[in-house]
Protein backbone atom coordinates (compact mmCIF):
# COMPACT_ATOMS: atom_id res chain seq x y z
CA UNK A 1 0.00 0.00 0.00
CA UNK A 2 1.20 3.56 -0.88
CA UNK A 3 1.66 5.59 2.19
CA UNK A 4 0.01 8.69 2.09
CA UNK A 5 1.59 12.10 1.72
CA UNK A 6 1.16 15.55 2.76
CA UNK A 7 1.80 17.51 -0.92
CA UNK A 8 2.10 20.57 -2.45
CA UNK A 9 0.15 22.02 -5.49
CA UNK A 10 2.76 23.75 -7.66
CA UNK A 11 1.41 26.68 -10.22
CA UNK A 12 3.59 28.27 -12.31
CA UNK A 13 4.58 31.99 -11.92
CA UNK A 14 6.44 35.17 -12.37
CA UNK A 15 9.42 34.69 -10.08
CA UNK A 16 9.22 37.82 -8.54
CA UNK A 17 7.62 39.22 -4.99
CA UNK A 18 4.04 39.44 -3.26
CA UNK A 19 2.58 40.29 -0.12
CA UNK A 20 2.47 37.50 2.75
CA UNK A 21 -1.15 37.63 4.37
CA UNK A 22 -3.08 35.10 6.46
CA UNK A 23 -6.55 34.78 6.45
CA UNK A 24 -6.23 34.09 10.32
CA UNK A 25 -5.13 36.08 13.13
CA UNK A 26 -3.34 35.85 16.44
CA UNK A 27 -2.37 38.04 19.08
CA UNK A 28 1.38 39.25 18.88
CA UNK A 29 2.99 40.48 22.28
CA UNK A 30 5.62 42.90 21.52
CA UNK A 31 8.56 41.77 23.72
CA UNK A 32 12.19 42.55 23.46
CA UNK A 33 13.13 39.87 25.64
CA UNK A 34 16.04 37.57 24.55
CA UNK A 35 14.82 34.13 23.80
CA UNK A 36 16.63 32.65 20.64
CA UNK A 37 19.65 30.31 20.32
CA UNK A 38 21.83 33.33 20.11
CA UNK A 39 18.96 35.74 22.37
CA UNK A 40 17.03 37.28 19.70
CA UNK A 41 19.07 36.22 15.94
CA UNK A 42 17.67 39.44 14.30
CA UNK A 43 18.73 41.82 17.94
CA UNK A 44 22.26 41.48 17.30
CA UNK A 45 23.44 44.58 18.42
CA UNK A 46 22.32 47.47 20.65
CA UNK A 47 21.65 49.76 17.50
CA UNK A 48 18.74 47.45 16.48
CA UNK A 49 15.17 48.15 17.15
CA UNK A 50 12.00 45.93 16.96
CA UNK A 51 9.32 48.96 16.80
CA UNK A 52 11.89 51.89 15.47
CA UNK A 53 11.45 53.25 11.44
CA UNK A 54 11.81 51.14 8.64
CA UNK A 55 12.57 52.58 5.14
CA UNK A 56 14.25 55.74 3.91
CA UNK A 57 15.46 58.35 6.31
CA UNK A 58 14.24 61.48 6.22
CA UNK A 59 16.52 64.43 5.34
CA UNK A 60 18.68 62.95 3.91
CA UNK A 61 20.02 63.74 0.69
CA UNK A 62 19.67 61.52 -2.42
CA UNK A 63 22.98 59.85 -3.73
CA UNK A 64 24.41 61.79 -7.11
CA UNK A 65 24.92 58.18 -8.83
CA UNK A 66 22.47 57.59 -11.94
CA UNK A 67 21.69 54.66 -13.62
CA UNK A 68 21.84 54.53 -17.44
CA UNK A 69 18.70 55.04 -18.86
CA UNK A 70 16.75 56.73 -16.10
CA UNK A 71 13.69 58.26 -15.68
CA UNK A 72 15.02 60.19 -12.88
CA UNK A 73 11.44 58.64 -11.48
CA UNK A 74 11.34 57.78 -7.31
CA UNK A 75 11.81 54.29 -8.40
CA UNK A 76 15.33 54.81 -9.71
CA UNK A 77 16.26 57.20 -7.35
CA UNK A 78 15.04 54.57 -4.33
CA UNK A 79 17.26 52.04 -6.00
CA UNK A 80 20.53 54.46 -6.34
CA UNK A 81 20.29 54.95 -2.83
CA UNK A 82 20.33 51.46 -1.80
CA UNK A 83 23.06 50.84 -4.49
CA UNK A 84 25.62 53.60 -2.96
CA UNK A 85 24.88 52.55 0.55
CA UNK A 86 25.57 48.90 -0.68
CA UNK A 87 28.77 50.01 -2.53
CA UNK A 88 30.02 52.63 0.61
CA UNK A 89 29.33 49.36 2.94
CA UNK A 90 31.07 46.48 0.52
CA UNK A 91 34.12 49.24 0.12
CA UNK A 92 34.82 49.01 3.60
CA UNK A 93 34.00 45.81 4.61
CA UNK A 94 35.03 44.04 1.55
CA UNK A 95 38.45 43.13 2.45
CA UNK A 96 38.00 41.81 6.00
CA UNK A 97 36.90 38.88 4.19
CA UNK A 98 37.79 37.96 1.04
CA UNK A 99 41.09 38.47 -0.88
CA UNK A 100 42.48 41.77 -3.18
CA UNK A 101 40.39 45.23 -3.55
CA UNK A 102 36.60 45.89 -4.08
CA UNK A 103 35.73 46.60 -7.52
CA UNK A 104 32.42 48.64 -7.46
CA UNK A 105 29.98 47.36 -10.50
CA UNK A 106 30.81 49.27 -13.66
CA UNK A 107 27.33 50.64 -14.28
CA UNK A 108 24.17 50.28 -13.49
CA UNK A 109 20.68 50.13 -16.18
CA UNK A 110 17.77 51.01 -15.73
CA UNK A 111 14.23 49.66 -17.90
CA UNK A 112 10.46 49.95 -18.20
CA UNK A 113 9.47 46.15 -18.78
CA UNK A 114 6.19 48.56 -20.29
CA UNK A 115 8.00 50.11 -22.81
CA UNK A 116 7.21 49.68 -26.66
CA UNK A 117 10.27 47.33 -28.22
CA UNK A 118 11.84 50.01 -30.15
CA UNK A 119 12.33 51.97 -26.93
CA UNK A 120 13.85 48.66 -25.07
CA UNK A 121 17.39 48.76 -24.01
CA UNK A 122 20.51 46.24 -23.80
CA UNK A 123 21.15 44.53 -20.54
CA UNK A 124 23.70 41.74 -20.62
CA UNK A 125 24.08 41.65 -24.26
CA UNK A 126 20.48 41.23 -24.45
CA UNK A 127 17.02 43.13 -25.04
CA UNK A 128 15.28 44.31 -22.06
CA UNK A 129 11.82 44.21 -24.26
CA UNK A 130 8.89 42.82 -21.22
CA UNK A 131 11.85 42.09 -19.00
CA UNK A 132 10.29 41.83 -15.36
CA UNK A 133 13.35 41.19 -13.61
CA UNK A 134 16.36 42.19 -11.25
CA UNK A 135 19.94 41.11 -12.04
CA UNK A 136 23.49 40.99 -12.05
CA UNK A 137 25.06 40.64 -15.43
CA UNK A 138 28.95 38.77 -15.22
CA UNK A 139 29.46 39.66 -18.24
CA UNK A 140 30.24 43.47 -17.94
CA UNK A 141 29.55 43.88 -14.06
CA UNK A 142 26.95 45.29 -14.50
CA UNK A 143 23.49 45.54 -12.56
CA UNK A 144 20.19 46.21 -13.92
CA UNK A 145 16.61 46.36 -13.00
CA UNK A 146 13.16 47.28 -14.06
CA UNK A 147 11.64 50.22 -12.99
CA UNK A 148 8.07 50.05 -14.23
CA UNK A 149 6.89 46.38 -13.21
CA UNK A 150 8.86 44.78 -10.78
CA UNK A 151 10.05 47.33 -8.19
CA UNK A 152 6.97 49.50 -7.85
CA UNK A 153 5.39 46.02 -7.43
CA UNK A 154 8.51 45.17 -4.31
CA UNK A 155 7.62 48.85 -3.24
CA UNK A 156 3.58 48.52 -2.84
CA UNK A 157 3.54 44.68 -1.48
CA UNK A 158 6.47 44.75 0.77
CA UNK A 159 7.63 48.12 1.33
CA UNK A 160 10.73 50.15 0.06
CA UNK A 161 13.18 48.23 2.08
CA UNK A 162 12.10 44.71 -0.15
CA UNK A 163 13.98 47.22 -3.58
CA UNK A 164 17.20 47.38 -0.88
CA UNK A 165 16.99 43.57 -0.22
CA UNK A 166 16.74 42.63 -3.69
CA UNK A 167 19.46 44.93 -5.04
CA UNK A 168 21.80 43.81 -1.84
CA UNK A 169 21.20 39.93 -3.29
CA UNK A 170 22.57 40.75 -6.61
CA UNK A 171 25.00 43.25 -5.51
CA UNK A 172 26.27 40.17 -3.88
CA UNK A 173 26.42 38.29 -6.83
CA UNK A 174 28.95 41.52 -8.02
CA UNK A 175 30.59 40.28 -4.44
CA UNK A 176 30.98 36.69 -5.76
CA UNK A 177 32.25 37.82 -9.24
CA UNK A 178 35.73 39.65 -7.80
CA UNK A 179 36.24 37.44 -4.87
CA UNK A 180 37.41 33.69 -3.99
CA UNK A 181 33.55 32.67 -3.25
CA UNK A 182 33.00 30.95 -6.59
CA UNK A 183 35.22 28.00 -8.59
CA UNK A 184 34.61 28.80 -11.84
CA UNK A 185 31.43 27.63 -13.78
CA UNK A 186 31.91 25.07 -11.43
CA UNK A 187 30.09 26.08 -8.56
CA UNK A 188 26.57 24.79 -8.71
CA UNK A 189 24.06 27.65 -10.04
CA UNK A 190 21.91 27.09 -5.84
CA UNK A 191 25.43 27.75 -4.10
CA UNK A 192 25.41 31.12 -6.11
CA UNK A 193 21.85 32.03 -5.14
CA UNK A 194 22.15 31.21 -1.42
CA UNK A 195 25.89 32.69 -1.08
CA UNK A 196 24.55 35.88 -2.88
CA UNK A 197 21.32 35.50 -0.23
CA UNK A 198 23.81 35.27 2.60
CA UNK A 199 25.36 38.26 1.78
CA UNK A 200 22.49 40.31 1.18
CA UNK A 201 21.84 39.44 4.91
CA UNK A 202 25.36 40.79 5.99
CA UNK A 203 24.11 44.15 4.74
CA UNK A 204 20.37 43.83 6.46
CA UNK A 205 22.60 43.59 9.60
CA UNK A 206 24.37 47.01 8.84
CA UNK A 207 21.07 48.52 7.96
CA UNK A 208 19.60 47.57 11.35
CA UNK A 209 22.46 48.48 13.16
CA UNK A 210 21.78 51.95 12.12
CA UNK A 211 24.73 52.57 10.03
CA UNK A 212 22.96 53.10 6.43
CA UNK A 213 23.29 56.57 5.21
CA UNK A 214 19.92 56.11 3.45
CA UNK A 215 17.82 53.57 5.09
CA UNK A 216 16.93 52.08 8.96
CA UNK A 217 15.43 48.74 9.34
CA UNK A 218 13.60 47.22 12.25
CA UNK A 219 13.44 43.91 13.36
CA UNK A 220 9.35 43.35 13.06
CA UNK A 221 7.38 44.61 10.49
CA UNK A 222 10.30 45.67 8.60
CA UNK A 223 12.27 42.69 8.81
CA UNK A 224 9.05 40.52 7.87
CA UNK A 225 8.11 42.57 5.29
CA UNK A 226 11.97 42.58 2.99
CA UNK A 227 12.37 38.75 3.86
CA UNK A 228 8.85 38.20 3.00
CA UNK A 229 10.38 39.28 -0.46
CA UNK A 230 12.23 36.10 0.01
CA UNK A 231 9.72 33.46 0.26
CA UNK A 232 8.06 35.08 -2.68
CA UNK A 233 11.21 34.50 -5.82
CA UNK A 234 11.74 30.78 -3.87
CA UNK A 235 11.65 27.83 -6.46
CA UNK A 236 7.64 27.21 -6.30
CA UNK A 237 8.64 23.83 -8.65
CA UNK A 238 11.70 21.96 -7.18
CA UNK A 239 11.87 19.44 -9.92
CA UNK A 240 12.37 21.80 -12.73
CA UNK A 241 15.64 21.70 -13.82
CA UNK A 242 15.97 25.73 -13.61
CA UNK A 243 15.21 25.94 -10.04
CA UNK A 244 18.37 27.47 -8.88
CA UNK A 245 17.00 29.75 -5.90
CA UNK A 246 15.92 27.19 -3.48
CA UNK A 247 12.91 27.34 -1.53
CA UNK A 248 11.62 29.90 0.79
CA UNK A 249 13.31 27.37 3.93
CA UNK A 250 16.37 27.75 2.16
CA UNK A 251 16.28 31.08 1.25
CA UNK A 252 16.07 32.58 4.35
CA UNK A 253 18.10 30.26 5.93
CA UNK A 254 20.61 31.55 4.19
CA UNK A 255 19.54 35.38 5.09
CA UNK A 256 19.85 34.70 8.60
CA UNK A 257 23.50 33.16 8.24
CA UNK A 258 24.74 36.05 7.02
CA UNK A 259 23.18 38.29 9.33
CA UNK A 260 23.59 36.99 12.30
CA UNK A 261 26.85 35.32 11.62
CA UNK A 262 28.57 37.64 8.68
CA UNK A 263 30.50 37.42 5.33
CA UNK A 264 32.63 34.94 6.46
CA UNK A 265 30.05 32.41 6.80
CA UNK A 266 28.85 33.06 3.30
CA UNK A 267 32.54 31.32 1.65
CA UNK A 268 31.34 28.56 4.40
CA UNK A 269 28.42 28.00 1.66
CA UNK A 270 28.68 24.73 -0.34
CA UNK A 271 27.04 21.78 -1.91
CA UNK A 272 27.43 20.04 1.36
CA UNK A 273 26.59 22.97 3.41
CA UNK A 274 23.68 23.24 1.97
CA UNK A 275 22.64 19.43 1.91
CA UNK A 276 23.46 19.41 5.61
CA UNK A 277 20.98 22.34 5.91
CA UNK A 278 18.45 19.78 4.17
CA UNK A 279 18.29 17.25 7.20
CA UNK A 280 17.21 14.44 4.60
CA UNK A 281 14.15 16.64 4.28
CA UNK A 282 12.54 15.71 0.88
CA UNK A 283 13.13 18.09 -1.81
CA UNK A 284 11.76 17.13 -4.83
CA UNK A 285 8.39 15.31 -5.27
CA UNK A 286 8.12 11.73 -6.01
CA UNK A 287 6.15 10.65 -9.08
CA UNK A 288 2.13 11.38 -8.63
CA UNK A 289 2.48 13.74 -6.07
CA UNK A 290 3.16 17.34 -7.60
CA UNK A 291 -0.21 18.24 -7.17
CA UNK A 292 -1.72 16.27 -4.30
CA UNK A 293 -2.77 17.52 -1.50
CA UNK A 294 -3.97 15.51 1.28
CA UNK A 295 -7.30 16.98 2.20
CA UNK A 296 -8.12 18.32 5.21
CA UNK A 297 -10.61 15.98 6.88
CA UNK A 298 -11.17 14.45 10.69
CA UNK A 299 -10.28 11.10 8.69
CA UNK A 300 -6.88 12.38 7.50
CA UNK A 301 -6.23 14.75 11.05
CA UNK A 302 -6.75 11.25 12.72
CA UNK A 303 -3.97 9.76 11.13
CA UNK A 304 -2.07 12.85 11.68
CA UNK A 305 -2.83 12.76 15.72
CA UNK A 306 -1.69 8.60 15.68
CA UNK A 307 1.66 9.18 13.93
CA UNK A 308 2.30 12.39 16.40
CA UNK A 309 2.14 10.30 19.04
CA UNK A 310 5.02 7.42 17.73
CA UNK A 311 7.16 10.52 16.57
CA UNK A 312 7.16 12.19 20.07
CA UNK A 313 5.66 10.42 22.69
CA UNK A 314 4.07 11.50 25.60
CA UNK A 315 3.29 9.92 28.76
CA UNK A 316 -0.62 10.39 28.62
CA UNK A 317 -1.60 11.05 25.04
CA UNK A 318 -4.06 13.91 24.60
CA UNK A 319 -7.69 13.59 23.59
CA UNK A 320 -8.38 14.58 20.03
CA UNK A 321 -11.71 16.43 19.90
CA UNK A 322 -12.81 17.03 15.88
CA UNK A 323 -16.70 18.79 16.87
CA UNK A 324 -14.76 22.30 17.25
CA UNK A 325 -12.27 24.18 19.78
CA UNK A 326 -12.13 23.42 23.25
CA UNK A 327 -14.39 25.73 24.94
CA UNK A 328 -14.34 27.36 28.57
CA UNK A 329 -10.92 25.93 29.58
CA UNK A 330 -10.20 26.97 32.56
CA UNK A 331 -7.65 30.15 32.78
CA UNK A 332 -6.80 29.41 28.93
CA UNK A 333 -7.96 31.49 26.28
CA UNK A 334 -9.24 29.90 23.39
CA UNK A 335 -7.22 29.55 20.06
CA UNK A 336 -8.86 29.28 16.55
CA UNK A 337 -8.75 26.96 14.38
CA UNK A 338 -7.15 24.75 16.65
CA UNK A 339 -6.70 24.86 20.91
CA UNK A 340 -5.23 22.86 23.23
CA UNK A 341 -7.25 22.74 26.63
CA UNK A 342 -4.51 21.60 29.46
CA UNK A 343 -6.45 21.25 32.01
CA UNK A 344 -8.80 18.43 30.18
CA UNK A 345 -5.06 17.24 28.49
CA UNK A 346 -7.62 18.03 25.17
CA UNK A 347 -6.53 19.03 21.38
CA UNK A 348 -9.93 20.96 20.11
CA UNK A 349 -10.10 21.09 16.25
CA UNK A 350 -12.90 23.12 13.86
CA UNK A 351 -11.83 20.84 11.04
CA UNK A 352 -13.79 23.34 8.74
CA UNK A 353 -11.97 25.90 9.58
CA UNK A 354 -8.66 24.54 9.84
CA UNK A 355 -9.29 23.34 6.08
CA UNK A 356 -9.73 26.93 5.31
CA UNK A 357 -6.53 27.63 6.37
CA UNK A 358 -5.08 25.37 3.58
CA UNK A 359 -6.43 27.17 1.10
CA UNK A 360 -8.27 24.47 -0.60
CA UNK A 361 -9.52 25.66 -3.63
CA UNK A 362 -6.83 28.40 -4.00
CA UNK A 363 -4.46 28.57 -6.53
CA UNK A 364 -0.95 30.48 -6.51
CA UNK A 365 -2.08 31.35 -10.46
CA UNK A 366 -4.93 33.76 -9.47
CA UNK A 367 -2.13 35.61 -7.51
CA UNK A 368 1.12 34.90 -9.28
CA UNK A 369 3.02 37.73 -7.70
CA UNK A 370 2.17 36.43 -4.07
CA UNK A 371 4.54 34.87 -1.56
CA UNK A 372 1.61 33.10 0.41
CA UNK A 373 2.15 28.97 -0.21
CA UNK A 374 -1.44 27.69 0.51
CA UNK A 375 -1.58 23.94 1.28
CA UNK A 376 -2.31 21.15 3.27
CA UNK A 377 0.54 21.72 5.41
CA UNK A 378 -0.19 25.42 6.28
CA UNK A 379 -2.60 23.78 7.95
CA UNK A 380 -1.56 20.60 9.26
CA UNK A 381 1.07 22.77 11.04
CA UNK A 382 -1.15 24.33 13.19
CA UNK A 383 -2.62 21.05 14.57
CA UNK A 384 0.82 19.54 14.97
CA UNK A 385 1.96 22.65 17.28
CA UNK A 386 -1.45 22.22 19.53
CA UNK A 387 -0.03 18.57 20.19
CA UNK A 388 3.47 20.45 20.83
CA UNK A 389 1.46 22.21 23.70
CA UNK A 390 0.62 19.01 25.03
CA UNK A 391 4.00 17.87 24.74
CA UNK A 392 5.20 20.76 27.09
CA UNK A 393 2.84 19.74 29.26
CA UNK A 394 4.18 16.41 29.70
CA UNK A 395 7.58 17.70 30.44
CA UNK A 396 6.49 20.11 33.03
CA UNK A 397 7.15 23.15 30.99
CA UNK A 398 4.91 26.12 30.95
CA UNK A 399 2.20 26.57 28.24
CA UNK A 400 2.34 30.50 28.67
CA UNK A 401 4.63 33.11 27.35
CA UNK A 402 5.05 34.48 23.45
CA UNK A 403 8.45 34.65 23.86
CA UNK A 404 9.05 30.99 25.75
CA UNK A 405 6.67 28.74 25.20
CA UNK A 406 5.77 30.00 22.40
CA UNK A 407 8.54 29.93 20.48
CA UNK A 408 9.50 26.79 22.08
CA UNK A 409 6.13 25.04 20.05
CA UNK A 410 7.33 26.66 16.78
CA UNK A 411 10.79 24.68 17.54
CA UNK A 412 8.88 21.69 18.68
CA UNK A 413 6.65 21.92 15.38
CA UNK A 414 10.03 22.10 13.72
CA UNK A 415 11.16 18.77 15.33
CA UNK A 416 7.77 16.92 14.75
CA UNK A 417 7.91 18.42 10.77
CA UNK A 418 11.10 16.60 10.60
CA UNK A 419 10.20 13.31 11.80
CA UNK A 420 6.89 13.17 9.47
CA UNK A 421 9.24 13.15 6.60
CA UNK A 422 11.09 10.11 7.82
CA UNK A 423 10.65 6.76 6.11
CA UNK A 424 7.57 4.96 7.52
CA UNK A 425 5.85 8.02 8.40
CA UNK A 426 1.84 8.34 7.52
CA UNK A 427 1.26 11.07 6.43
CA UNK A 428 4.37 11.97 5.08
CA UNK A 429 6.22 15.17 4.38
CA UNK A 430 6.77 15.76 0.30
CA UNK A 431 8.66 18.82 -1.16
CA UNK A 432 7.09 22.18 -0.59
CA UNK A 433 5.56 21.57 2.39
CA UNK A 434 8.42 23.28 4.85
CA UNK A 435 7.30 26.15 2.65
CA UNK A 436 3.97 26.19 3.34
CA UNK A 437 4.91 26.23 7.32
CA UNK A 438 7.23 28.79 6.64
CA UNK A 439 4.47 30.78 4.64
CA UNK A 440 1.98 30.30 7.95
CA UNK A 441 4.83 31.47 10.43
CA UNK A 442 5.49 34.61 8.33
CA UNK A 443 1.69 35.59 8.19
CA UNK A 444 0.13 34.63 11.10
CA UNK A 445 2.29 32.76 13.40
CA UNK A 446 -0.55 30.31 14.69
CA UNK A 447 2.17 27.67 14.64
CA UNK A 448 3.95 29.46 17.05
CA UNK A 449 1.30 30.31 19.54
CA UNK A 450 1.48 29.82 23.28
CA UNK A 451 -1.70 28.26 24.77
CA UNK A 452 -3.46 31.67 24.18
CA UNK A 453 -2.46 32.24 21.09
CA UNK A 454 0.25 34.59 21.79
CA UNK A 455 2.51 35.30 19.23
CA UNK A 456 5.95 37.44 19.00
CA UNK A 457 5.82 40.14 16.34
CA UNK A 458 9.21 39.05 14.65
CA UNK A 459 8.09 36.66 11.61
CA UNK A 460 11.62 35.60 11.45
CA UNK A 461 12.24 35.46 15.45
CA UNK A 462 9.01 32.82 14.95
CA UNK A 463 11.11 31.16 11.98
CA UNK A 464 14.20 31.05 13.60
CA UNK A 465 12.53 29.06 16.30
CA UNK A 466 11.08 26.71 13.73
CA UNK A 467 14.53 25.78 11.92
CA UNK A 468 16.38 25.43 15.16
CA UNK A 469 13.87 22.41 15.54
CA UNK A 470 14.08 21.10 11.91
CA UNK A 471 17.29 20.79 12.26
CA UNK A 472 18.91 20.68 16.06
CA UNK A 473 15.87 18.53 17.65
CA UNK A 474 13.69 18.68 20.62
CA UNK A 475 16.63 19.00 23.43
CA UNK A 476 17.61 21.98 21.18
CA UNK A 477 14.15 23.55 21.49
CA UNK A 478 14.11 23.04 25.58
CA UNK A 479 17.33 24.39 25.99
CA UNK A 480 17.04 27.22 23.83
CA UNK A 481 13.33 28.18 25.28
CA UNK A 482 13.58 26.98 28.67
Amino acid sequence: MRRRRFGTAVAAAVASVGLLVGGCSATTVASDKAVAVQDNPWEVAGATTSSGPSGPRSGVPDTDKKAENTDNGPIDTLAMNAIADIEDFWRTEYSKTFRGDFKPASKYISWSAKAPESEAVSFCFGSTYKLINAAYCPLNHTIGWDRSVLLPLLVDKYEQMSVVMVLAHEYGHAIQSQSDLLRGFTTDALVKEQQADCLAGVFLRHVAEGDSRHFTLNTTDGLNGVLGATVAVRDRDPNDPDAVHGSAFERITAVQVGYTQGAQSCKDIDEAEIESRRAGLPVTFEEGERDQQLPVTEETLRTLAQQLGKSMPVREAPEFDYSGVTRDCASTTTTEPVSYCPAANTVGTDVAALAELAGEGASEADEPLSAVVTGDYNAAVVFVSRYALAVQQDRGLSLTGADSAGLRTACLSGVLTTKLSEPGSDPRLSAGDLDEAVSGLLADGLAAGDVDGKVVPSGYQRLEAFRTGVLEGEQACLTAFA
